[in-house]
Order: C-alpha cells, then structure tokens, then sequence
C-alpha cells in the first residue's frame, strides 16, 4: 500500500508542474496591426504597421513590418530567445543585436536592440526598449518604447489591434 501511495505522490509531483504551464495563455502570438490613429511615429521615419508573433516557452518568432510616409513596407523576422541572451541578424545591411526577457511577474516581454546603420556623419547606433504588454481580453497589444538615435530620445506607447 505504501509503494502504491508513494508512486500516485510522485506522479503528482510530475505531473502538477505542467498544469501551471498549460495554465499560462499565449496572449501575444497572432498578427497585430497599429492602431494609427493613437500612434505615435514621424512623417518621415518608418513606424511599426504590423506584428506577427509566434511565442514559444524559450522563444519568440517575430515579424515585423515597418513602413514609410509612402506607403512602402520593410519586413524582416527576428527570432530570439527569451532568457536575455543576444540575437544578431543583418537587416538591409544594417547589424541589428536584440534581446528579449519575459517577464515572471506580469507575463510583459521587454526587447532591447541596437541597429548600426550609416548616417550623413558615417556610421551611427539606433537603441530601442519594447515592453510589450496584452490587456485582458487579449485583443489589444501595447508596445511602450524608447529610441535613441543621434543623441535624441523618443519615447511612447503605440496600440496595436489583433488580427487573428
């Protein structure tokens, strides 16, 4: 009796662990449009339009799209870990290093990049911080951010709508 108390504990044991992960939904994964009449971008500088995010447990796929006053669109996929651990990728010849850390309090993911491209003085460093956040629902993504470009700082928050 005891041996048979001891293996329904220990499977118990195993098995309790995976309820806590099947608990915790995936909010983020889906494709996101902005919401461009809360945005916040420059006419002349391209802004986000569209997200497409495949979350894992370790990782996260993103796609992002950004466009320009034009209409023009510019995509590239990054694919990162979500332990802190530095991503590089080249994005139209411009060195990108990115990071991506989720939280364990909130369920927020916050991504810190660096993107070298070359500026009318030579080369020159555009840093960016996401903290990427889903209400409730899960129909509305918030990307609070910070640029840093040429010494200039541009923070705010843009508002992005759920597709599927």
């Amino acid at each position: 009796m005891k041996t048979k108390s001891f293996i329904c504990f220990l499977f118990l044991l195993a098995i309790i662990p995976s309820f806590s992960a099947f608990s915790q939904k995936d909010v983020f994964s889906g494709e996101w449009k902005l919401n461009r009449e809360k945005a916040v971008y420059a006419e002349n500088q391209p802004f986000l339009a569209t997200i497409t995010v495949k979350l894992k447990s370790d990782s996260v796929l993103i796609n992002r799209v950004y466009e320009n006053g034009n209409g023009e669109q510019f995509p590239f996929d990054e694919n990162m870990s979500l332990d802190g651990k530095d991503t590089k990728i080249v994005i139209y010849d411009m060195p990108r290093t990115s990071k991506a850390i989720r939280s364990k309090t909130d369920g927020s993911i916050t991504i810190e990049s660096k993107t070298t491209f070359n500026g009318n003085n030579g080369p020159d460093d555009m840093t960016a911080k996401e903290t990427w956040k889903v209400d409730s629902e899960g129909k509305t993504l918030s990307i609070e951010f910070v640029n840093k470009m040429s010494g200039i700082e541009t923070p705010g928050t843009n508002t992005y709508t759920k597709v599927k």
